[in-house]
């Protein structure tokens, strides 16, 4: 594992890639990322957010997908 800054997704800057560390939330959150591909040690990229808490644009493995606010502040990445 990459030795770089930990944060949450939603306090990524637009175009950085991390690698997803821990999904902090119940069974539901857990599962329902797992689904989209999101899971401890997968690679992600921020590609755009919305203003005032709106859904956010990652790419996982090629594919883009547009997750809500709340979620994205449960996936806890580490900037590469």
């Amino acid at each position: 594992m990459p030795h770089g800054k930990q944060m949450t997704l939603a306090q990524m800057q637009s175009g950085q890639s991390s690698v997803v560390i821990q999904i902090q939330g119940g069974h539901g959150v857990v599962r329902r990322l797992n689904a989209l591909g999101i899971v401890p040690g997968k690679r992600i990229t921020k590609i755009s957010s919305m203003l005032m808490r709106g859904p956010v644009t990652v790419e996982v493995d090629r594919v883009r997908i547009a997750i809500g606010f709340g979620m994205v502040g449960k996936i806890m990445v580490e900037v590469i």
